[in-house]
């Protein structure tokens, strides 16, 4: 079985270089996979099915196209794509998974997460993340007008960056404590996430020697995908031009 996993592409109109690295993406490498796992932050940021960002018709379109030919799209929420729902998958034939999942592989169970959960030592942005995953929260902000909705979201952004610009690498990076609960508790021994930006390889994450945590980049001047089969994963990166 051939699995590909990408996240934090934050697509946008104002990077049409990411949407056609994107495109090309899904049409020469994803095309013919047995599954494709998006897992957050594939936009920059989502106000609601109602309201899909702009500029992105061609990507709706090829993930449908994608999915139409027979590989299975799953799609995790981010923190900035967290309001992505049923109409979305329902328009791309894709299919929501919750924030902790586990797929089967033959070298063990592997855990999915987009990450940011897994930033414990940052209190101030986890508290935030608790707020917006509300379905209160979210039910009374999806209650406003698009225009309302898209002014909040700029205030947000802007918001979370100046907070960024104050915080430190490890306080932004994931805590290792909480890496380890995490798989202790899904009983894995690998786990795939993104959020980080820090594309890498991480081993003996379960402090026995045991315990791989394989980090996806984001999209930028660079691209990143994994790709798994059942004999083992690959990081792949690529220049985006």
């Amino acid at each position: 079985m051939r699995r590909l996993f990408a996240s934090d592409l934050h697509l946008r109109p104002e990077r049409p270089d990411l949407t056609g690295a994107f495109l090309h993406f899904l049409r020469e490498t994803a095309s013919g996979a047995d599954e494709l796992y998006l897992l957050g932050d594939i936009f920059e940021a989502w106000i609601g099915d109602d309201a899909p960002m702009p500029g992105l018709d061609d990507v709706y379109g090829a993930l449908a196209h994608l999915s139409a030919s027979g590989t299975r799209l799953y799609f995790q929420h981010g923190n900035r794509d967290f309001l992505v729902g049923e109409a979305l998958m329902a328009r791309i034939g894709g299919e929501l998974l919750p924030e902790a999942f586990c797929i089967e592989h033959p070298a063990g169970p592997i855990l999915l997460m987009h990450g940011d959960q897994l930033c414990t030592d940052d209190a101030e942005y986890l508290a935030f993340r608790n707020q917006v995953r509300d379905a209160n929260w979210q039910r009374q902000f999806l209650a406003q007008s698009v225009e309302q909705r898209m002014a909040i979201a700029r205030q947000l952004r802007e918001a979370s960056k100046a907070r960024g610009m104050e915080k430190s690498d490890e306080i932004m990076d994931v805590n290792p404590q909480a890496v380890r609960e995490a798989m202790l508790d899904a009983g894995v021994e690998q786990l795939i996430h993104g959020h980080t930006h820090r594309p890498a390889v991480h081993r003996n994450q379960l402090g026995d020697g045991s315990g791989i945590r394989i980090v996806l980049g984001d999209w930028d001047r660079r691209g990143w995908y994994l790709e798994l089969d059942d004999s083992g994963f690959e990081l792949i990166d690529f220049p985006i031009e």
